[in-house]
């Protein structure tokens, strides 16, 4: 039997400074060595400061997966010597006096299986290590301390998966989870990482780290699983440790032996009191608790009768659920959904594209509208949604500049038409034998006219040449 659980480190993107100092928590635009402070480089004399909105919005994390949440809480020294440490321990959280930390039992739904949350902790994350070349071989190691002092928090979770699919399926729930909480962004580089623990049958416990994405950690599990299936096979024992990731040729190799927690050398955090969370706070986080993304697959479905795909894809993904949110109504929710899914979600795949992107909600339902009342095509809206997106005109500007107005006048689609049956006389001939045929002249007016012809028209108006009427 395979045991798998994940250890994952959350940044809390979406404050603005560190844990315990005023410097930037997004340090990412930073030189290396560059976001940092006498508090987060651990200087003899320092004294760290709790950032209140971090324990708010750990505690918001543990209260939506459900796990049970403390009174109070206290922070600990966990110590080791590591280049990436400047202090040489990390302030952390260890449920030793009671229940101590943010969050404990608590669980995700990953198909028809339940993954414990065994407990929630908020910590600070480490500086950076950046190795040149590979891990075991690396003669330089360099060290940015500009994420040193991040608010993250640990979510550790009981051996339940089972394999590394569901691993993967279950850290892209999470993912959303934490996105649509609007205490994270897990698109950006570092913000979510997670090790692994794997253990055959009458094995040692291994542990994976320095895996750079959920598609990575994925294949680490798959491998750790058949070396140690491997190792069983030949009756070689397993040995309880870490093992690092090597991207490079896509096997986990020896780091060190695993550490025991008394090997740390936890004691409670003396410059740091202990913190009280009260049933106010607890209540006001809970009114402002986001809707879940189940909750709004399942509005979307029954309120607006989106399809369950759509709706699934929608809800998942915070910026298009608000896009929606702000641009519909009761009448065309389900034309909204479906431009997003179909249009938008191509042209603005990337967070850089979305952060430049000047469509608004308006935009959104004005082309909606205009599609509907026959005011321009398909085809012309996906013109004029180009130009939205890269300059924010109005659609009736655009239409203009563009000249992408509904070609629907009787009398000019028929001169355009004749000149198509005249262009195409073997397709006109075709299209006697095999009525099908005359999609492609219906294709080759809209041609003609850029896509602005009206579809239905164009259709009548070419089965009445054909004589099909």
């Amino acid at each position: 039997m395979t045991k798998i659980g994940l250890e994952i480190h959350c940044q809390l993107t979406k404050l603005e400074s560190k844990l315990f100092c005023p410097c930037k928590a997004d340090y990412r635009e930073f030189e290396p060595n560059t976001n940092i402070c006498p508090i987060c480089m651990g200087i003899p004399g320092s004294l760290p400061l709790l950032n209140k909105s971090a324990v708010e919005k750990a505690t918001l994390i543990a209260m939506a997966l459900d796990c049970s949440t403390p009174s109070k809480i206290a922070f600990f020294r966990k110590n080791y010597f590591y280049p990436d440490l400047p202090k040489n321990f990390q302030i952390t959280q260890l449920n030793v006096y009671g229940n101590t930390s943010i969050g404990w039992e608590g669980k995700i739904s990953v198909g028809n299986s339940k993954i414990r949350i065994r407990r929630i902790q908020l910590e600070e994350d480490p500086g950076r290590l950046i190795y040149e070349g590979a891990t075991e071989k690396t003669k330089l190691t360099l060290v940015d301390y500009n994420r040193a002092g991040t608010p993250l928090v640990e979510i550790v979770t009981e051996p339940d998966f089972e394999t590394p699919h569901q691993v993967r399926e279950f850290l892209n729930i999470l993912s959303d989870l934490l996105e649509n909480l609007n205490v994270s962004d897990p698109g950006l580089e570092g913000a979510m990482r997670a090790d692994a623990n794997v253990s055959i049958e009458g094995g040692s416990k291994v542990e994976i780290k320095n895996i750079g994405s959920f598609h990575d950690l994925e294949k680490a599990v798959h491998f750790e699983i058949t070396r140690q299936q491997s190792l069983a096979e030949r009756k070689i024992e397993i040995v309880q440790e870490t093992r690092h990731w090597d991207d490079g040729r896509k096997i986990t190799v020896s780091a060190r032996t695993k550490e025991e927690e008394a090997e740390y050398r936890y004691h409670l955090e003396a410059d740091i009191p202990w913190v009280r969370i009260n049933d106010d706070t607890k209540n006001q986080l809970q009114t402002h608790m986001p809707e879940s993304i189940s909750s709004k697959k399942e509005r979307y479905v029954s309120k607006y009768g989106i399809t369950s795909q759509v709706a699934d894809i929608l809800a998942s993904d915070r910026y298009f659920s608000e896009l929606f949110e702000n641009a519909k109504n009761q009448t065309n929710a389900k034309d909204i959904a479906n431009m997003i899914t179909t249009d938008i979600m191509g042209l603005l795949d990337t967070r850089k594209k979305r952060e430049t992107s000047k469509l608004s909600s308006e935009h959104l339902s004005d082309l909606v509208e205009y599609i509907k009342s026959n005011k321009i095509t398909r085809a012309s809206a996906k013109l004029a949604l180009d130009e939205i997106i890269k300059n924010g005109k109005s659609l009736e500007e655009i239409i203009n500049d563009l000249d992408l107005g509904h070609v629907s006048d009787k009398e000019e689609l028929s001169n355009i038409i004749t000149q198509v049956l005249n262009e195409e006389a073997k397709a006109v001939e075709d299209a006697k034998l095999n009525p099908e045929i005359v999609n492609f002249l219906v294709g080759k007016v809209m041609q003609k006219t850029r896509g602005k012809a009206d579809p239905e028209l164009t259709l009548s108006l070419l089965k009445k040449s054909l004589g099909f009427d």
